[in-house]
């Protein structure tokens, strides 16, 4: 689950950790107001979006009067913002971030994230600040330093030394990072993140080592024990399908192919995805129904892969070990049955209970392509799709 910014910092802020002063605001009013609250001479007018590359895109302006603040709220409240990460349709904003101007002396790069090589969190640090940092590791990788905390002993000092340094940082400024890595750390375990990006950290003109921004996503599977966490959820920025997805513990992610997928197993369904791409055509999402799936879910799963106007063509991926296979043939006729069926459905079924299952999709009266095995499957929905 991702967060927004201003959501992001006062996360950070309650571990101690040093961030801008901020408001955020759902209405031009609201932002004048942030902006007399927070005084003057600069502000900084941030759009409040699930997606990087704000700045780039106009979603991010320095104003130096009120009457500025008004004018660029107006301008983006209610306004689509097109950015490289959030595709060609871009994202609605709905609330922006006032927050108080910083004069900025130097830019970092600072982030944290789970490395599943070694198990453990792993910092990311660089001295281009600002950058993607995808560019700097592809043109400048020399300039980005990595490191693994072990968990039998948390952050050491020598973790914040090693940031101070790679920064080019001494004195009081060296002692801020080592404070700062350790407050980091403590935040991402306390609060079950994924990630947490700072870009930019910078050190202002004070001398003092700022998170001028913040982008934190939580490990879904542990929201469970953050109310707090879950509290923070903005709807609006999640796609409908994959909310609808997340009422069911069904694991979905839309995609932009035109043949959707039902399959059970994240490995089968990566699978199934990739046997699709093959054969000439995209997959319309990631589908896994889970090896526990009841009708119910099955039936659930399949209306929100009929719910794209993209889907052109569906195909059923199933290998039965905990998953009896007429379980979910009955879904998949139950369903059906409820909402119709206007593209080619290809139905692969394996073991257990797989005959059953075949007779169940057999005596339905439907319009059923059956599949022998995967390979059969794939040329059969992509063949379907196209003569279509």
């Amino acid at each position: 689950m991702n967060i927004h910014e201003y959501q992001a910092k006062a996360v950070l802020a309650e571990f101690g950790v040093a961030v801008a002063r901020g408001l955020p605001a759902f209405t031009v009013e609201e932002a004048v107001k942030a902006a007399d609250e927070l005084g003057g001479p600069v502000w900084v007018v941030k759009a409040q979006i699930h997606a990087g590359g704000r700045g780039k895109a106009g979603g991010v302006k320095v104003v130096k009067s009120v009457d500025d603040v008004k004018a660029e709220a107006t301008r983006l409240l209610g306004a689509t913002l097109v950015t490289h990460q959030t595709g060609p349709k871009g994202k609605q904003v709905n609330r922006l971030y006032v927050e108080e101007g910083s004069a900025i002396e130097r830019e970092f790069y600072l982030s944290a994230l789970v490395d599943r090589t070694t198990s453990r969190v792993a910092f990311v640090v660089s001295t281009e600040g600002g950058m993607d940092i995808e560019e700097v590791a592809r043109t400048t990788p020399e300039k980005i330093l990595t490191f693994s905390i072990d968990p039998a002993t948390g952050v050491m000092p020598f973790h914040g030394r090693r940031v101070a340094k790679a920064l080019g940082l001494s004195g009081d400024l060296a002692k801020q990072a080592e404070s700062l890595v350790a407050k980091l750390y403590a935040a991402f375990v306390a609060k079950d993140m994924s990630l947490l990006e700072i870009n930019p950290l910078v050190v202002t003109k004070s001398q003092q080592l700022l998170c001028l921004d913040a982008k934190i996503g939580f490990d879904g599977n542990a929201l469970y024990r953050h109310a707090d966490v879950t509290a923070l959820r903005d709807l609006t920025e999640e796609d409908e399908k994959e909310i609808e997805a997340s009422k069911h513990d069904l694991n979905y992610i839309a995609l932009d192919g035109a043949i959707g997928c039902m399959v059970n197993g994240a490995g089968l369904a990566m699978a199934t995805m990739d046997i699709i791409k093959l054969y000439g055509m995209t997959p319309a999402n990631f589908l896994d129904v889970g090896g526990g799936a009841t009708k119910e879910k099955v039936v659930a799963a399949f209306k929100i892969i009929t719910s794209d106007p993209n889907v052109k063509g569906i195909l059923v991926n199933i290998f039965g070990g905990i998953m009896r296979c007429d379980i979910i043939a009955a879904g998949v006729v139950e369903a059906v049955k409820e909402v119709g069926l206007q593209v080619p459905l290809v139905v692969r079924l394996e073991g257990t209970n797989v005959e059953i299952g075949k007779q169940i999709l057999a005596d339905s009266g439907l319009n059923v392509i059956p599949a022998d095995d995967l390979d059969d499957a794939a040329q059969k929905i992509v063949s379907a799709v196209k003569g279509a």
